[in-house]
């Protein structure tokens, strides 16, 4: 009998503290392509969760411990052991691609091509008077269940195409099952091309999909929505309006982006999607956050607060230091005034002028300092002084003068005696990113932050719905002033390690002015005050950079594979 290749079983999982199913992403077994067409139930929906299970995620997995936010201006990882630097010290190659994206991608387009060619095979007459083998799910419930998968397919495969064409630019568009000899010779499709595809597959499939399983069909959570398909929509149709993709600045691709997060926002309430606190966007309990489109449930772990925890607490590694240039973008509620602005000098005397006093609370929900006490389970306040009990010169302390506290829980216990483990879940899609999304995309039309133009929302009405949540409640932006500047900080803070960074300066192509150089801190106690030193530290950059280089394993087999610039 034939086998697919890559095909997977994974069974469904029931989280004890809901009634809800949750797909489980993980691949776990091969099995034969005829008995996954004989035995629909447990083949086919098994194989369409092979599929979702090449949604990426980045909580260090793939770089020994760092996120890419290392390779931003977010963050610093302690360890040289880690690929994660050669994004910044020339290590970066063809060869030496520091991604697996072509490979994971183009691994679950084929599948999702296979899957759809051999829909048809598909019949579920068995079930018609038995139902024995599907539960209590009656035969029109597991009937519509089946006629979500071919959308769900169709939404994955325009998923996995965005992802590689904002990694690779111009990249083979193919939508069939491919002979070897095909595959060697297909050629890359134009970028934008590929964007115009990605919007039309998600025009054509949005309608056929309900808004949450939760109340349709079969209890589920994690598949394909509606309003997941609108939203990989509207970040694709940004993209393609940036000037990494426009360097014409066609001014109708802004327009289309605006138009599609504002059908988001506009929508949103009916869809009983909603803002909630920033600090529940993370933890146990994230998946039920209504603010949440689309997340990847990764399951019970712990091993992002062993990588990240400070060192001086039982068993934590460090890992992600957030760097300076990210605290000092952060404001302060009294006046909008960043950390930066504020305290421009190269020395700042923490215990005297405490200079945390009063930020944006996104700060605090984010970042490890020197006096917090942190995780739970920890009884000392956080030293990352020189000498400290969590500071140089111990060996992994924090680089920067500060901790990764985003998507850590604090709750998890690391010690070797007592340890557990909680839910995570990866931020894909949220509601805020298509409020800073619209007001990008309308500030670029009319070039007036108080515009509304045709679609009767702001710019800066736009983001201070998300800065006067109950829980940050910072001042309102108002007028155009270094608007780009001030917009591009609030975006930097709103998601910091959620990976918008490293994808958002590339698509600016603002490499030079965010990436070139970053700001780390030394922090020393002297005569019982802590000194904050402000660090210069200069990194690699190449405009090659705003592009991956296509693996040259690829191009050996396929000369049609031409290399990007710089590469």
């Amino acid at each position: 009998m034939k086998t697919i290749k890559y095909l997977a079983l994974s069974l469904l999982s029931v989280f004890s503290v809901t009634s809800c199913v949750d797909i489980n992403y993980n691949e776990i077994a091969t099995t034969d392509e005829q008995w996954v067409y004989d035995s629909p139930l447990y083949g086919v929906q098994k194989l369409v969760t092979n599929i979702y299970a090449h949604i990426q995620y980045d909580f260090g997995n793939h770089q020994r411990g760092a996120m890419h936010s290392s390779a931003t201006d977010e963050s610093e990882y302690v360890y040289s052991l880690s690929p994660i630097h050669k994004f910044y010290n020339g290590g970066w190659n063809p060869n030496n691609n520091l991604t697996n994206a072509w490979r994971v991608y183009y691994s679950g387009i084929a599948e999702a091509n296979t899957f759809l060619e051999k829909w048809d095979k598909v019949s579920l007459d068995d079930y018609l008077h038995n139902t024995s083998g599907a539960g209590d799910m009656a035969y029109d419930k597991l009937v519509a269940k089946f006629e979500m998968f071919p959308y769900e397919v169709r939404f994955l495969r325009a998923y996995f195409y965005f992802e590689l064409a904002r990694t690779f630019g111009d990249v083979p568009l193919v939508t069939r099952s491919l002979s070897n000899g095909e595959a060697n010779a297909v050629e890359r499709t134009p970028v934008q091309e590929v964007f115009d595809y990605i919007v039309k597959e998600c025009d054509d499939i949005a309608e056929f999909l309900p808004i949450t399983y939760e109340t349709e069909l079969s209890l589920e959570t994690g598949r394909t929505t509606r309003v997941m398909v609108l939203a990989l929509k509207a970040r694709t149709l940004l993209y393609a309006a940036s000037p990494l993709f426009n360097p014409s600045n066609n001014q109708q691709r802004w327009k289309d982006a605006a138009a599609a997060s504002k059908d988001i926002i506009d929508r949103a309430k009916d869809w009983n999607i909603t803002l909630g606190k920033y600090s529940a966007l993370w933890g146990d309990n994230s998946f039920r956050n209504t603010e949440i489109i689309f997340g990847r449930p990764v399951g019970s772990l712990n091993y992002l607060e062993y990588d990240n925890f400070p060192v001086g607490v039982e068993n934590g590694r460090s890992g992600n230091c957030p760097t300076q240039s990210l605290v000092d973008m952060y404001e302060y509620k009294s006046n909008g005034m960043s950390f930066g602005e504020k305290w421009k000098g190269n020395q700042i005397n923490i215990t005297q002028e405490q200079p945390y006093d009063g930020l944006d609370p996104r700060f605090e929900l984010s970042i490890v300092r020197n006096g917090d006490k942190w995780p739970n389970n920890n009884p000392n306040p956080i030293e990352t002084f020189d000498g400290g009990r969590n500071g140089a010169p111990l060996y992994g302390a924090t680089t920067t003068g500060y901790y990764l506290k985003k998507y850590c829980d604090g709750t998890v216990n690391i010690n070797t005696n007592n340890s557990n483990s909680k839910r995570h879940t990866w931020i894909i899609f949220r509601l805020a990113e298509f409020y800073l999304n619209y007001a990008e995309a309308v500030y670029n039309i009319y070039g007036d932050a108080d515009a509304t133009g045709d679609y009767g929302l702001s710019a800066n009405e736009a983001i201070n719905v998300l800065r006067t949540r109950k829980d940050i409640d910072m001042p309102k932006f108002k007028g155009s002033d270094n608007f780009v500047e001030r917009y591009e900080r609030e975006r930097a803070v709103e998601f910091a390690f959620e990976g918008h960074r490293f994808w958002d300066v590339r698509r600016w192509k603002k490499g030079k002015i965010y990436f070139e150089q970053i700001n780390t801190s030394t922090f020393k106690k002297e005569n019982d005050n802590i000194i904050l030193t402000r660090v210069a530290k200069t990194r690699g950059w190449s405009d090659k950079y705003y592009l991956f280089p296509i693996p040259f394993s690829e191009i050996q087999l396929n000369f049609k594979l031409y290399q990007n610039p710089g590469w």
